[in-house]
């Protein structure tokens, strides 16, 4: 096994094209990961982030998992890519309602571009709100210890700052996508993850030397995190797979169709959006009430923290919600059967046209709710594990779905490059033989 992924890895090498992306790939994550420990002008980044850390609580530290920890320093990149993902959540959802974003989503290549440079805008509109919230909570909190110079100029420096940050990440992101392998957005969050992992594992031992937490306890959550690792591999390879015959159509002197083939539909088409877009969507007004001074803000900025009942109720419901959103969006019944209907495909003992429209939507339906379903045990249920058990660092079900999920879509794209040019994939010799075949 050790002995094939060093093969593959050589192999990798040996594409010049290939070789070239994941170089350019692994330098752009790190630029991400120097600029993450770039401080911001102005703030007492040392008290800061001592602070943040001991009294930041569960949402500082979920969050600061997302930012790759640039959030507790405060640095450039403090507010991470979550304005991006925040504003392609409302443009998504506006495309539904919206008559004109419902347009240019059926434009094709140039309706695309247009919707991508809307996101933008709403990029640094969402990020100039959080910079001038987060530079106006640092001048009140403890009052005012963490920053130097308290004035119009210090916000407005902060502001440009952290806009700033969010727009390079975002480009960067998109530069990934292009001339890179994998979802450059994907790769800047789970490098974040990532990054934060070697030191919360090395803290952990450290706790349990001192005798601060039980062997019992370190082997109940490797157990679970193992188990959930498990399951995400398993069903996100999961596909419930559609028969589909073609008839036999004689156009001149050529017979044309009749194979039989399916439809591959996955268990879990949204893939790791629904958590992310759940989890932004709460950390928005969470993190606006963690910086505004105000008792009853304060107490509805705890109740939105990760392991609160309303904050679970909330992330399994959005979860829910934004797989079927997303399964929607991306795959339309109706267009399928039409397409299938066209080039004279047809589902065995299903009536084309909207009858097999139907029988789509209705298997669509069931391993979406599935999906659904399996999305939200993973996310919930190891968080919930951790901060029952109080264990001392964050690195719950969402996390491991998004370190997991990206990782497999990445070696995805890299295998396939591979796969393409006859070189030996990840999955070695039968995988090959078997998409050939």
């Amino acid at each position: 096994m050790l002995e094939r992924l060093v093969t593959s890895i050589q192999n990798i090498f040996k594409i010049p094209e290939l070789r070239s992306r994941v170089i350019f790939t692994l330098s752009m994550l790190a630029v991400y990961r120097i600029g993450a420990h770039v401080p911001t002008p102005g703030i007492n980044n040392e008290e800061l982030f001592k602070f943040l850390t001991e009294r930041g609580g569960a949402l500082m530290g979920f969050l600061d998992i997302f930012s790759g920890g640039a959030l507790s320093r405060l640095t450039i990149f403090a507010l991470g890519i979550m304005p991006y993902i925040s504003a392609s959540i409302i443009l998504q959802l506006l495309t539904v309602v919206v008559p004109h974003l419902s347009k240019l989503a059926k434009e094709g290549e140039r309706g695309r571009k247009t919707i991508i440079q809307y996101t933008r805008y709403g990029t640094i509109l969402i990020a100039l709100i959080q910079g001038f919230g987060i530079a106006l909570g640092l001048e009140g909190m403890n009052d005012g210890a963490f920053v130097l110079d308290p004035g119009w100029p210090f916000r407005l420096m902060t502001v440009i700052t952290l806009v700033a940050g969010t727009a390079f990440l975002m480009w960067l992101g998109e530069q990934i996508t292009e001339r890179g392998v994998g979802n450059g957005i994907s790769l800047i969050i789970f490098s974040g993850i990532v990054a934060s992992l070697p030191s919360a594992v090395v803290q952990t031992f450290d706790l349990y030397q001192v005798g601060q937490i039980s062997l019992l306890l370190l082997l109940i959550l490797g157990v679970v995190m193992l188990a959930v690792m498990g399951a995400i591999v398993f069903l996100e390879s999961g596909r419930r797979k559609i028969a589909v015959q073609y008839a036999k159509r004689i156009v001149g002197r050529r017979v044309y169709g009749g194979q039989n083939t399916h439809i591959p539909l996955k268990i879990n088409t949204a893939g790791v959006i629904p958590p992310i877009f759940a989890s932004s969507i709460i950390a928005f007004p969470a993190t606006i009430a963690s910086f505004i001074q105000v008792p009853w803000v304060q107490s509805i900025g705890a109740q939105l923290a990760p392991g609160s009942l309303l904050y679970t109720m909330l992330y399994v419901g959005m979860i829910i919600f934004f797989c079927f959103f997303y399964t929607a969006v991306v795959l339309n019944p109706v267009d399928m059967a039409d397409n299938m209907k066209k080039y004279g495909g047809f589902i065995p003992g299903v009536r084309p046209g909207q009858k097999t429209a139907d029988f789509i939507y209705k298997v669509l339906t069931r391993i979406t709710f599935a999906g659904a379903i399996y999305l939200a045990i993973v996310c919930v249920i190891p968080e919930l594990l951790i901060y029952r058990l109080n264990m001392p660092f964050y690195f719950g079900g969402t996390s491991l779905l998004i370190v997991i999920g990206v990782g497999l879509d990445t070696a995805q794209q890299i295998e396939n490059h591979m796969l393409m040019r006859n070189y030996e994939g990840f999955l070695g010799k039968g995988s090959l033989k078997g998409r050939s075949g």
